[in-house]
């Protein structure tokens, strides 16, 4: 059974998430332009556009749970987005491209953690939609963490750690959850209550 804690500490991470997908789209949307490749241009814009949907998600959940997001993380969001969308024509290619890994790395962990809060909250019904979000920022990570790999001097980073399997986004929760680890982890639509 959940309590209001467990709703709070969910909607807590939901209104982060949601925050920090305004920061990063507004991020990868001067990111996209700063880059002169057309294949990188390419992959940051859509990367840019499943943020955007991204918060579109959270946002939904956020207000079926009956919470708002947080006008203060809100107003740093777009100061942060719109900063970090200017540093990307200032910074060269690599250092925006590292930053954006090591970023999604930290994305990855936070969809896992919030779908465990969704099904120990009573709300198993966003537990499909958090996961499958984490395996699009996983690919982000890996997408980025390539970039920097390519690179000449990347190369020579120490790279931040580099995420478990993208299958074990999954495996993961199933095991806790006592699911078998090839069955999906729970396959209820987000619509309705």
């Amino acid at each position: 059974m959940s309590g209001p804690d467990d709703v709070d500490r969910l909607a807590a991470i939901l209104q982060a998430a949601y925050s920090g997908e305004l920061a990063a789209g507004l991020a990868y949307r001067g990111h996209w332009r700063s880059v002169r490749g057309p294949d990188d241009r390419e992959r940051i814009r859509q990367i840019e556009r499943e943020e955007w949907h991204h918060r579109e998600l959270v946002g939904g959940m956020l207000a079926r749970l009956g919470k708002s997001p947080s006008p203060a993380r809100e107003r740093r969001a777009r100061v942060v987005g719109h900063t970090l969308g200017v540093l990307c024509h200032l910074a060269g290619w690599l250092a925006p491209m590292y930053g954006a890994g090591r970023l999604e790395s930290r994305n990855i962990v936070e969809y896992e953690t919030a779908a465990r809060l969704a099904a120990g909250a009573g709300w198993p019904e966003f537990v499909e939609c958090l996961l499958a979000m984490a395996e699009v920022e996983w690919e982000h990570e890996r997408y980025f963490r390539s970039c920097v790999e390519r690179h000449r001097l990347g190369r020579r980073l120490s790279l931040w750690p580099a995420p478990p399997p993208k299958r074990e986004i999954r495996d993961s929760f199933s095991r806790e959850m006592g699911l078998p680890p090839t069955a999906p982890a729970v396959p209820l639509p987000l619509a309705g209550r």
